[in-house]
């Protein structure tokens, strides 16, 4: 399967987390699935990463930030998505990542993002060969599979 995980599952997947986005992300790197990223993805990781809230909380220094950005980048498949149409009408941000597991082929788009969940997003997702999930069916879907 190859799969893109959002920024916000990347950062509940980081190295000093303990639960299911983390497991997500183990599984799906020493699995037999595909890991999609993009620039776009990478850099907003670090960027997010070091805001103050995100970093009260899972203390992360900035060496640990680059570090696991690094190793991200060399466990997944980076691909550069082209620009489109605006399809998350109510964050546009938000299009580079579906935008991503495009150029990616992705089978699946993981995220918590609720704008991903509206139907014109869902609609988009079908169209393009990709369903949207969030990260514990995910984890739920891949540990199923022996």
């Amino acid at each position: 399967m190859r799969i893109v995980l959002d920024t916000n599952v990347l950062i509940r997947a980081n190295p000093k987390s303990r639960g299911p986005a983390r497991e997500l992300l183990l599984k799906i790197i020493s699995g037999n699935h595909v890991l999609v990223t993009s620039p776009f993805l990478l850099q907003e990781l670090a960027r997010v990463l070091a805001y103050p809230r995100i970093e009260a909380r899972w203390r992360l220094r900035p060496e640990e930030i680059d570090e696991y950005v690094q190793i991200l980048a060399s466990a997944s498949e980076v691909v550069a998505p082209a620009a489109g149409v605006p399809i998350v009408l109510k964050d546009a941000d938000d299009d580079p990542v579906l935008y991503t597991a495009v150029a990616g082929k992705a089978d699946v788009l993981c995220t918590l993002d609720a704008y991903f969940y509206e139907e014109s997003v869902r609609s988009f997702a079908a169209r393009m060969g990709f369903s949207i999930i969030d990260d514990t069916a995910l984890l739920q879907q891949i540990r199923s599979v022996r």
